[in-house]
């Protein structure tokens, strides 16, 4: 499977499953997806995935960010970057992820890891006493 560069349509693909489509399959992609329909099977993005209200997906997702309105339901979702869950979000599932904003009203059941990606400063050394 060839996998489209984004650039051969001026850099702003992006996927759209539209509200009352069912797509059942695992899919991989390079550009932004935006979800109003159903998928049951995992998703990998090296972008933004937006899950719609009116959005299903059933099955792991691996992304740099996401954006939920829908329903997702997931045994994983691993986010680098940013994990949104808009106030009719329903979420069920483990999360890892850099960062999570959670809006009043919405829905999570499952565990959340959060991961430090700052660089830490690096350690001075103690200072030692002087010898005589």
């Amino acid at each position: 499977m060839r996998e489209t560069d984004t650039r051969e349509y001026g850099g702003s693909a992006v996927n759209v499953i539209a509200q009352g489509t069912q797509l059942q399959g695992n899919m991989i992609t390079a550009s932004d997806c935006r979800i109003d329909g159903a998928l049951r099977g995992n998703i990998e993005s090296k972008a933004k995935i937006i899950v719609g209200r009116t959005g299903v997906v059933e099955g792991n997702i691996k992304c740099a960010n996401i954006e939920i309105e829908g329903m997702v339901k997931a045994e994983s979702l691993l986010v680098s970057e940013l994990v949104s869950l808009k106030a009719t979000a329903n979420l069920v599932g483990n999360i890892e992820t850099g960062k999570i904003a959670i809006e009043p009203g919405a829905e999570f059941s499952g565990n959340c890891k959060m991961r430090n990606n700052r660089v830490a400063a690096p350690q001075q050394a103690a200072p030692q006493p002087e010898r005589k």
